[in-house]
């Protein structure tokens, strides 16, 4: 596992999986202990200072919930939801055709894309960025910036707000990173 790859699952999980999963324990855990920043290959010291202050639990969990679970929720955390031509079915349809084992739960959601993007780089055959390149292209930035966005907007603590402008950094620096490749 890469520093590309750790950043994709951690920012994925994040998303992804409610605060209150257990999973998510050391997780916190270590943002709040400001051990995250000591191991993150990008330079974003001065947001993950903040999200390390802003690790308050209970309201962090409350805002989760009415950001991104639910019918009424705030910043609906699918693709499909965001543009109107994408639909979760062919996102699925790309994943799977790449051999990623997926659930029953939506494949475009924000957190499954870039937990996609971890999979594909840890499963990738040397050199192949392909994968990754039209997932982050074709699924993930024509919507990413939007949603963070509105993550900024309507999040009530400062956690998410932090969050939202720490993964919009990292989703660019890590497309830069996989264009640069390219060119070389």
């Amino acid at each position: 596992m890469n520093e590309f790859s750790i950043i994709c699952r951690l920012l994925g999980s994040l998303y992804y999986r409610h605060p209150d999963d257990a999973v998510m324990a050391p997780v916190f855990a270590l943002i709040k202990e400001g051990k995250l920043s000591q191991n993150w290959p990008l330079e974003q010291d001065e947001l993950l200072a903040r999200l390390q202050k802003s690790v308050d639990l209970p309201a962090l969990t409350a805002d989760y919930q009415a950001l991104f679970v639910g019918d009424e929720c705030r910043v609906p955390p699918y693709r499909s939801y965001w543009q109107e031509e994408g639909s979760e079915a062919q996102v699925r349809a790309f994943l799977e055709a790449r051999g990623m084992p997926l659930g029953e739960s939506a494949a475009d959601h924000i957190g499954t894309l870039l937990l996609a993007a971890s999979w594909l780089e840890d499963n990738a055959a040397e050199d192949e960025n392909e994968a990754i390149e039209t997932l982050f292209a074709d699924f993930l930035l024509p919507w990413c910036d939007t949603f963070f966005g509105k993550v900024e907007a309507n999040a009530a603590s400062a956690f998410w707000r932090t969050l939202a402008q720490l993964s919009r950094e990292a989703v660019l620096a890590m497309w830069d990173e996989l264009t640069e490749e390219d060119e070389e």
